[in-house]
């Protein structure tokens, strides 16, 4: 078996010298968040020591395709359609005989500030805290039987209590809702430190009532391996680093202040609700896992690729032909949409854009392209939207359209959006579409040729020329 925690994925990274080991000490305020946003792109990262903390921090764990591709044991090209197929399969989470999460428990009656033994960074100048940022907070709503697994920042307040931030339409506000109703919290726990196929599916759009640990398991390959909470109603991944233990008040309020969002800057959304935290399990030598927030590649990328996954399957149910799709992180991994699609019958874009728009109502922009364009390359996109549209025939706009309360133009949830159908017209040019390039054979041998001579550090092949020397 699979060791599902994310320390496997870590030391084949560290096998590879993809792995930067910072012996400290360096300070949870700002300076470790300083030092992430300087390697963002970079390798993974262990910070052995934080000042006036125990457990040592990782991160940068899946900050890029090529990352997520090996945690799943696929290629790079095949991960949308490794997420894709999960988000539809899996298999119900088994009991573990051994919890490797509970080698070591701390209750609340221990100890009267749990979350103070954590090296919780603080990350950016005008957050109102520091944030706990890569949890995966496991509700079981145990009336209907839902357990939802799902991402929320959490903010320490002290003596045992913490904001957590869930948006309104939010799975896991609807089962704190339900359980208010019933004159009682909501159990929770937040597990950090699970293998990345768990740490993905938390980020899958799915039905209310759909388990993510069940999807988990089918990015997997297995179940996943759960055990009962010390001290909550809930199944935690036994193999996780940490868990907190909690009851999340959903009547209780309490304001937030500023924090950063997926889009690069901050946001007042005003109040959130209070987690009372029961319980702190861990390893016996458990690391603290960070994902950077903001507008980061770790952080886009959990999201886009899990959003791209729901935005394939919500185009195929419409018939679009896609190919590829990408959720970009200058759109945070959240807003801005890229399609490959096969040649499109006359009305089909607008389908698309509706599809997509219908699926996740925060995406604001979407650029429709032909399958020969990466969807991943920037300049390729660009050069798609300049060589082969008319922006006055080709360019779909929706004012006054329903969105996110996180999206950052909106007003009263609602902003215009826009769709480019970047891709090849009949009758458009009377000449050849086909990019100049020399022939893929001739390019295939020059590269080795230049490899040969030891002098691959030079190659940057760009604009689908890589694509060429790859295949």
């Amino acid at each position: 078996m699979a060791d599902q925690s994310a320390r496997a994925h870590l030391a084949g990274l560290a096998r590879d010298g993809q792995v930067l080991r910072i012996p400290g000490p360096v300070s949870a305020r700002f300076e470790l968040a300083s030092l992430l946003a300087l390697l963002d792109d970079g390798p993974a990262v262990v910070i052995d020591r934080v000042d006036g903390f125990n457990f040592p921090v990782v991160s940068n764990l899946l900050n890029s395709r090529a990352r997520f591709a090996r945690a799943l044991g696929c290629g790079v090209g095949e991960i949308t359609a490794s997420i894709t197929r999960a988000t539809t399969s899996g298999f119900a989470p088994e009991t573990a005989a051994e919890a490797a999460c509970q080698e070591v428990v701390v209750t609340a009656e221990q100890h009267d500030d749990l979350l103070s033994l954590l090296p919780i960074p603080h990350f950016f100048e005008f957050d109102s805290g520091p944030y706990i940022t890569a949890g995966l907070v496991i509700g079981h709503e145990p009336a209907s039987g839902y357990r939802n697994a799902s991402y929320a920042r959490v903010k320490p307040l002290g003596r045992n209590r913490a904001f957590i931030g869930i948006a309104p339409n939010h799975h896991l506000t609807a089962l704190s809702r339900q359980a208010a109703e019933q004159g009682r919290p909501l159990d929770v726990a937040i597990a950090l430190g699970t293998h990345p196929a768990i740490q993905m599916a938390g980020c899958f759009y799915l039905q209310l009532g759909q388990d993510e640990l069940a999807n988990a398991g089918a990015l997997l390959g297995e179940p996943v391996r759960v055990t009962p909470g010390a001290t909550v109603d809930v199944l935690v991944p036994a193999e996780a680093e940490i868990v907190i233990e909690a009851k999340l008040h959903f009547d209780q309020k309490v304001a937030e202040g500023w924090v950063s969002e997926y889009h690069g800057m901050y946001e007042d959304y005003g109040d959130g609700q209070v987690l009372q935290i029961t319980a702190l399990t861990h390893r016996r030598d458990a690391s603290f896992q960070v994902i950077m927030p903001g507008l980061f590649s770790e952080h886009a990328l959990l999201g886009g690729l899990s959003v791209g996954a729901g935005l394939i399957t919500a185009l195929r149910q419409a018939t679009i032909p896609v190919v590829d799709l990408a959720v970009t992180k200058a759109g945070g991994g959240r807003v801005n949409v890229v399609a490959a699609v096969e040649p499109l019958k006359p009305g089909q874009a607008k389908r698309a854009f509706f599809a997509c728009w219908a699926a996740v109502s925060m995406i604001k922009q979407i650029t429709l392209v032909d399958a020969d364009i990466d969807v991943w390359d920037y300049e390729q996109v660009e050069w798609a939207r300049n060589a082969r549209m008319r922006w006055d025939e080709d360019t779909f706009s929706v004012p006054d359209a329903i969105t996110d309360r996180n999206e950052p133009m909106q007003e009263g949830s609602v902003v215009t959006k826009i769709g480019l159908d970047a891709t090849m017209k009949p009758g458009r040019r009377r000449t050849n579409w086909q990019r100049a390039l020399p022939p893929a054979e001739a390019l295939r041998a020059a590269h080795e040729r230049l490899v040969g001579d030891g002098l691959q550090a030079w190659l940057a092949p760009g604009m689908g020329v890589a694509a060429l020397v790859d295949g």
